[in-house]
């Protein structure tokens, strides 16, 4: 799991319009890293909400936004639809990005099934883990407030 200073690790995923994200490729801007467990889930729906809402002043600070879960391209894609998510929404279905964060969670609804821990990284333009919050259980919300006033900091 990195810590705040550590390199990013890097990874490219598939965006649920089927195009591949590379984070390295973002450098030179901030990136929030939104890990998700599962599109239309109740707090995932909220979280993924949210930062969509926050999309016009994260833009105007020059960051962006990657939703992460395990999910499916199409289930990715339709779930972004229904909701007006405005942020790529990245399919991690080998798990690869999910294990090099840390973020795995084991055992979610069903045994033996692994999804993302809701987490959030902030990754600065250097290619930096700038801010770091994982949840102590998928229920829980990330403060909001403090990833925004991260992001608004120089």
């Amino acid at each position: 799991m990195p810590s705040v200073g550590d390199m990013a690790p890097d990874f490219t995923l598939t965006a649920q319009d089927k195009s591949s994200v590379t984070l390295s490729d973002m450098r030179g801007g901030r990136v929030i890293l939104a890990f998700y467990p599962a599109a239309f889930t109740g707090v995932c729906t909220k979280e993924m909400c949210t930062f969509s809402e926050g999309m016009t002043s994260l833009n105007s600070s020059g960051v962006s936004v990657l939703g992460i879960s395990v999910d499916s391209p199409f289930s990715n894609a339709a779930f972004a639809e229904a909701n007006g998510i405005s942020f790529p929404l990245l399919s991690d279905v080998h798990r690869e990005a999910v294990d090099d964060y840390g973020v795995s969670l084991g055992d979610f609804v069903i045994t033996g099934y692994t999804v993302a821990q809701r987490s959030v990284f902030v990754v600065e333009a250097d290619g930096r883990v700038g801010y770091s919050w994982i949840a102590d259980n998928p229920g829980m919300e990330p403060d909001y407030e403090a990833v925004m006033a991260h992001c608004a900091s120089p």
